[in-house]
């Protein structure tokens, strides 16, 4: 039956795509009680009153629960969390809506008629009321105030709907009519579960901004039937809103409790006979969300958010750097409830004992400023850092950050979340598949995804440009666009160590099939098959060794499980990790495996592992102990390692009895892979690889050079058909002189090349003897 008095639901945050689009998504049941059909509009009944448009709730979407926008939110006057009536309302088409434009955008250079465009293609088909706040995210997420409708009372923009804007020193009846039927010639439309504008528009930029509760003021509808506001709102640039964060819900519902309810409820604090929170440290790596976090929830409390860079407090004048700090403190103080964010909070609250004078007092004045929290009122600090162990200890302890949340690297589903940000207003085409994006983008942070959208922006824009001008009005964005933009843009935790992900496979490895399957079964089946571990309740190995001969493939093998496999790779060369000074090797292989975890699942190679793991027991060494401290290093890291299935070491070397005894049992290099030197069936195959895509005449017989290259190691016999490539452009080359680049067709290969090639290019075997 219709629930015709409205439904009681609790808020919840929109999907990511949501943002800006005047949308509430019921759940079926809630759905059917409503009476109620996709494309309907409601009243969802908070503070004031707000009007959106009805969807179906995805999964998102639990029994008893609505989700909206910041918008929506705001228009309501309600937070996350919140109980609203959700019920019913009849529309009229709109023959004539203003909208008041913000100040800022009066004196932009930009034309009213494109603003009017972008603002009837944008509210085309939702519902609006006088007095309720909109953002267009094609002006860069500038909200606008209905301002006058005709009729009056709730209506839906349609395509005969004349839309307008009103700037602050219009003259009454200034305002164009220049957004009417004829700006909708596109055909482009909302479908019932339609993503159509969300692949319209642009890259979604991340926005900050530091301007109430989703932008808007609290305003009384005392009196207003029609749930209209006394007064519009002031319009403006909207900031960051959780619909603007993917891939963190777990971390933004701690800062919500610890921000939202000490703000919202602090009687509930004294009911229960505790102090609220004063402090949050949010910490990880650079570029996974928070200051983005801080600022969102900022935004969305009733709260004046005070941002302080840390290198603005400091002066080399003594005493003045306390000073600033005592006045960001008086200033929130006064502006209560406030939050105070620090942002880089490490650059000016370091540990004493490695700071000067100026840094000491600094930290002092903090300290002292948060103890005295308790008598400041509704004040909570935040601080942000991606070194929190350089941190002083003393703003770490309870009374001052009271609670400390990792902001860690996104999963492959907070990837999917996070491309859904910023692709909502982006134009994908047919073949873009996102969830094949996020299973591609290991260790990948919340700014790289947002670089990894711009750059296959800038890709499609560059190929338009190149076509012509008509083609810029159709651009879209296509899997190739993205293909290339990852190919461009690399994990920012893992770019001091060059992480790749490899284009080399199985197929480039001749021969070798016995190596092939153990490394897969090492390395690619923890990785695919982890359910089926876990069901078996077993650990995946750790490492693997590589050992065999000089020039058999080992790099090469380690290459290709990486490429077979599609997760980041890490290549050390052993001897880069050693430093002369005390404590620096060491550090290094610390901070290699600290990023390989931020960048899981990876791949970490160790490449000529017998230069930093050899017997410490043996009689090798320079007497400084560098050597040994490395490797007890190693082996901390290895057993920190086994806890992580998704991190894989492995390890090359020619020489297995060098190694410490120690790296080789099992929990750590436990799995050992000969790689040896290739039979005559191996040799055949490493030919036929090297020899695919090269100008070979039908005259050469790989058989017969398989049978004559007996004893030539797997490199050998690339290093082989390279000469016999180099015998056949010299040819080509006497031959014709200066203008032999205009007969590069005549290079072919020939039996003869080979055998010049064989007497020039020996086995090492031969060589030593």
């Amino acid at each position: 039956m219709n629930e015709t008095g409205g439904l009681r639901l609790t808020v919840r945050a929109a999907e990511k795509r949501d943002a800006g689009r005047g949308i509430a998504r019921l759940p079926e049941s809630a759905r059917q009680r409503l009476g109620l059909l996709s494309g309907d509009t409601v009243e969802i009944r908070g503070d004031r009153t707000a009007v959106a448009k009805v969807w179906p709730g995805g999964p998102d979407a639990a029994d008893g629960s609505v989700l909206i926008d910041a918008d929506t939110r705001a228009n309501a006057g309600v937070k996350v969390g919140d109980t609203v009536t959700v019920g019913a309302v009849d529309v009229d088409d709109a023959r004539r809506v203003v909208l008041a434009a913000p100040a800022e955008l009066a004196d932009a250079d930009v034309s009213r008629e494109v603003v009017e465009r972008a603002l009837a293609r944008d509210l085309r088909d939702r519902p609006v009321t006088a007095g309720e706040a909109v953002h267009v995210e094609r002006l860069g997420g500038i909200r606008f105030v209905v301002d006058e409708t005709e009729p009056a009372g709730t209506v839906r923009v349609t395509d005969r709907t004349t839309v307008s804007v009103a700037y602050a020193d219009d003259e009454a009846g200034e305002a164009s009519d220049s957004g009417g039927p004829s700006d909708f010639e596109d055909g482009s439309d909302f479908g019932e579960g339609s993503d159509s504008d969300a692949r319209r528009g642009r890259v979604d930029s991340g926005r900050t901004g530091s301007d109430g509760p989703g932008g808007m003021a609290p305003r009384s509808d005392a009196g207003a039937d029609d749930g209209r506001r006394d007064a519009p709102p002031e319009a403006h640039t909207a900031g960051a809103t959780y619909e603007d964060i993917g891939g963190l819900d777990e971390e933004l519902e701690l800062v919500r409790e610890t921000i939202e309810l000490p703000l919202s409820d602090p009687e509930v604090f004294t009911r229960l006979g505790v102090d609220p929170p004063k402090g949050v440290l949010l910490h990880g790596p650079p570029g996974t969300g928070k200051t983005l976090i801080a600022r969102a929830v900022a935004n969305e409390v009733d709260a004046t958010f005070i941002t302080v860079d840390g290198p603005e407090i400091m002066s080399k004048y003594k005493g003045e750097s306390e000073e600033r700090l005592r006045e960001v403190f008086d200033r929130a103080s006064e502006d209560a409830p406030a939050i105070i964010f620090f942002d880089e909070i490490d650059s000016i609250a370091g540990k004493r004992d490695d700071g000067g004078d100026v840094e000491n007092r600094v930290v002092g004045q903090l300290l002292s400023l948060m103890d005295g929290l308790d008598a400041r009122g509704d004040v909570i600090v935040i601080g942000a850092t991606n070194r929190v162990d350089t941190l002083d200890p003393a703003l770490r302890r309870g009374g001052r950050f009271d609670r400390e949340i990792e902001v860690g690297v996104p999963g492959e589903a907070g990837r999917r979340q996070i491309l859904d940000v910023h692709t909502r207003r982006m134009p994908l085409a047919d073949d873009v598949d996102l969830d094949r994006i996020a299973s591609r983008t290991h260790g990948f942070v919340g700014a790289d995804i947002e670089s990894l959208a711009q750059e296959a922006a800038m890709t499609a824009l560059r190929r338009a440009r190149t076509a012509d001008a008509a083609a810029l009005d159709d651009v879209t964005v296509t899997k190739a666009d993205f293909e290339a933009a990852h190919a461009a843009v690399e994990p920012s935790a893992m770019r001091e160590y060059v992480a790749e992900q490899p284009t080399t496979d199985f197929s480039d490895v001749g021969g070798l099939d016995d190596a092939k399957e153990k490394l897969e079964r090492a390395v690619t089946w923890p990785l695919t098959y982890a359910p089926l571990f876990e069901a078996a309740d077993a650990d995946p190995p750790t490492g693997v060794l590589l050992h065999g001969p000089p020039g058999t493939g080992k790099t090469l093998l380690a290459r290709a499980i990486a490429g077979e496999s599609g997760v980041n790779f890490i290549q050390v060369a052993g001897p880069e990790l050693l430093d002369r000074y005390v404590g620096e090797s060491e550090k290094a292989v610390r901070d290699l495996f600290d990023r390989a975890r931020q960048a899981a699942p990876a791949i970490v190679f160790f490449d000529e592992i017998d230069a930093i793991a050899a017997d410490r027991d043996g009689a090798g060494g320079d007497g400084s102990g560098v050597g040994e401290r490395v490797v007890s290093q190693l082996l901390t890291e290895l057993d920190r390692a086994s806890d992580n299935p998704n991190l894989v070491v492995l390890a090359a070397t020619n020489r297995r009895n060098a190694l410490d005894p120690a790296l080789l049992r099992p929990g750590r290099l436990e799995t050992h892979v000969e790689v040896p030197a290739p039979d005559r069936d191996a040799r055949r195959k490493i030919l036929a690889v090297h020899t695919d895509s090269k100008p070979i005449i039908d005259g050469v017989d790989l058989d017969a050079l398989a049978d004559e290259t007996e004893g030539y190691s797997g490199a050998e016999i690339a290093a082989l058909c390279r000469e016999a490539a180099l015998v056949a452009i010299e040819r080509v080359a006497d031959e014709h002189g200066a203008a032999a680049n205009d007969h590069a067709d005549e290079v072919a290969i020939t039996h003869e090349d080979f055998t010049a090639a064989l007497a020039s290019v020996r086995p090492a075997a031969d060589t030593r003897s």
